[in-house]
């Protein structure tokens, strides 16, 4: 064991002492192998508890802002090189805050912001949050329609975007623009436009900052959209407390040792995890943070060898095609400086996790599991020898708690013993957009959030996630909602009924599959299946492949048995 991952055991064995025997000395029936309390079937995290302000009146833009670290240069273009050092991100911040107070942005106010990654995605971010505005993203990949239905429901006044991706935001109500590529200067065109990023960044009398209004910890930052625990997207509320306990546990967690890190953003930052570690997280330890406007295995690799990245966020196919190509890549590359990947989207077998060490024998692998109503925090691996606990998604994060609860009977379960996973926590969501009936099923009375996850904790107290009570499918760390894609193909004229399923792939994970009733005499093809939906999706939420049959399995009340066609499926691969 390396000297960090001995100071860190010890680190958390010393807080486990003094929770169990502090706070919590009323409670001596609490396990400290497990952190299983068998008094109130609790599971209490392992790790060292995070601190939060005690202020209320705080928001997550100021209180990172605020934080004291040896850091120079924010954020580096992958591409162009261009970069941002901290105190040109701040000073880019005030003025983009300011710029968007004078034009009548106000607390409360929801603002769009549709850009693939870019140094300035966490600009727009901590300017709109800074003034107590609230700020929703989207995928890039989304079609019009997709946009269309979260602006309906979101209802954002404003919109951050850039000049390709205009075309998405055709709304039947026209949405003032602002464009992220646009210098000061830049010549517009289309009235919509209100300004540039450019000429908001340039702003330095920053008046508007005078009209600032008071934020308190308990209101709203954040409108992401997430497929939730079931079914359909919904609009999750974060506060700033959220993320605030957020970039806590990101500086617990990624606070790899005393010198200066490289990260390498690879992933969306409109995704949870994307906006949680390298728009925010990371910014409070000062890291570097080298960001790539989309994946490419090439410029990946070529990012961490000009760079001298040390930090790398990957999905588990990454990680497979990085041991197939390991010779190809380390002749072509210099990866050196890289010590840590983060794998999360699905847990990492002994195979791949060995595989992976025995080609890259000076890099460790370090896990994560968190969910879009959890701000991203929910467990995670923080050193080799905790990874080595294979099909682990790691420890309870700093500060969550979790249950698991039988899913017949509703009660709590030991360690063990197989449920679904309840967290609950400081960063976990208020609830959901304008839907009580979603959250009220989602979030209990006492906080406790149902994950939707069926699990177990072990006599470590790590969590092992067994399967999916939400059914959604993971496509490369993308999650899509199978009854979002049964409610389309329910439109195709021909078609009577249908079921989409999680079909494996070593590529991507999963990719949606579904199983089509045609209408009696329809000469429906697999093919035109494909192409019906694949017009009207982003592209990871295509249907890969397509089987007809005469009915879909369900139960006496209506309920789909995907089980029963994932069996099938599946077992027909093998054939």
């Amino acid at each position: 064991m390396n000297p960090l991952d001995q100071k860190r055991k010890q680190d958390n064995l010393i807080q486990l002492s003094l929770k169990f025997n502090g706070t919590m000395a009323s409670s001596p029936t609490v396990d400290a192998r497990s952190g299983f309390c068998s008094s109130n079937s609790v599971f209490y995290s392992k790790r060292k508890a995070i601190t939060l302000p005690p202020s209320d009146y705080l928001d997550i833009t100021t209180f990172i802002s605020s934080q004291a670290h040896r850091g120079n240069v924010a954020f580096i273009d992958g591409s162009t090189g261009q970069q941002l050092t901290y105190v040109q991100l701040w000073t880019a911040v005030d003025s983009v805050a300011s710029s968007l107070s004078d034009m009548g942005i106000r607390k409360g106010h929801v603002i769009l912001l549709l850009s693939p990654n870019s140094i300035f995605f966490p600009v727009v971010c901590l300017a709109v949050m800074s003034l107590g505005a609230i700020i929703t993203t989207t995928n890039p990949l989304n079609t019009t329609r997709e946009i269309t239905k979260q602006m309906a429901d979101s209802k954002p006044v404003l919109a951050f975007t850039t000049r390709q991706l205009i075309p998405k935001l055709a709304g039947p109500k026209p949405l003032p623009i602002v464009l992220i590529d646009g210098e000061i200067n830049t010549p517009v065109s289309n009235k919509n436009i209100a300004s540039t990023l450019g000429k908001m960044m340039a702003n330095e009398k920053r008046d508007g900052l005078k009209s600032r209004e008071v934020i308190n910890q308990d209101d709203t930052a954040t409108l992401l959209y997430s497929s939730g625990t079931t079914g359909a997207s919904k609009g999750v509320v974060s506060s700033h407390r959220n993320l605030i306990a957020m970039v806590q546990s990101v500086k617990g967690w990624l606070y790899l040792d005393d010198t200066h890190q490289t990260f390498l953003c690879t992933i969306p930052m409109f995704h949870i995890f994307g906006l949680a570690v390298f728009a925010a997280g990371l910014l409070s330890l000062g890291s570097t943070i080298v960001v790539l406007s989309k994946f490419e295995m090439h410029d990946m690799l070529l990012a961490i060898q000009k760079n001298r990245v040390s930090y790398v966020p990957v999905v588990p196919p990454i990680l497979v095609a990085l041991i197939n190509a390991a010779d190809q890549v380390k002749a072509k590359y210099d990866l050196s400086s890289l010590r840590w990947v983060l794998s999360g989207g699905a847990p990492l077998s002994k195979e791949v996790t060995e595989g992976f060490l025995d080609k890259y024998p000076m890099v460790t692998i370090l896990q994560g599991y968190g969910l879009t109503e959890s701000a991203g925090v929910g467990a995670s691996t923080e050193s080799l020898e905790e990874s080595r606990k294979y099909g682990t998604a790691g420890l309870l994060s700093a500060s969550m708690e979790a249950m698991i609860v039988d899913r017949d009977s509703g009660n709590p379960l030991p360690a063990n013993k197989t449920g679904e996973l309840y967290l609950k926590g400081p960063s976990i969501m208020k609830g959901y957009f304008n839907n009580a009936k979603a959250t009220a099923s989602t979030l209990d009375s006492k906080g406790w959030l149902r994950t939707g996850d069926l699990c177990y904790i072990d006599e470590d107290g790590f969590i092992f996630v067994v399967d999916r009570l939400k059914e959604l499918i993971k496509y490369n760390g993308y999650q899509v909602a199978p009854a979002e894609l049964e409610a389309l193909l329910l439109t195709h004229p021909e078609i009577v009924d249908a079921a989409v399923i999680p079909f494996p792939d070593e590529k991507v994970g999963q990719h949606p599959m579904a199983y089509v009733v045609r209408k009696a005499g329809s000469s429906l093809t697999e093919s035109g299946v494909m192409e019906f939906v694949g017009k009207q999706v982003a592209p990871y939420k295509r249907i890969r492949r397509v089987a007809f049959i005469d009915s879909v399995p369900k139960n006496p009340s209506g309920k789909i048995l995907r089980k029963d066609l994932i069996q099938i499926a599946t077992s027909s691969s093998k054939l």
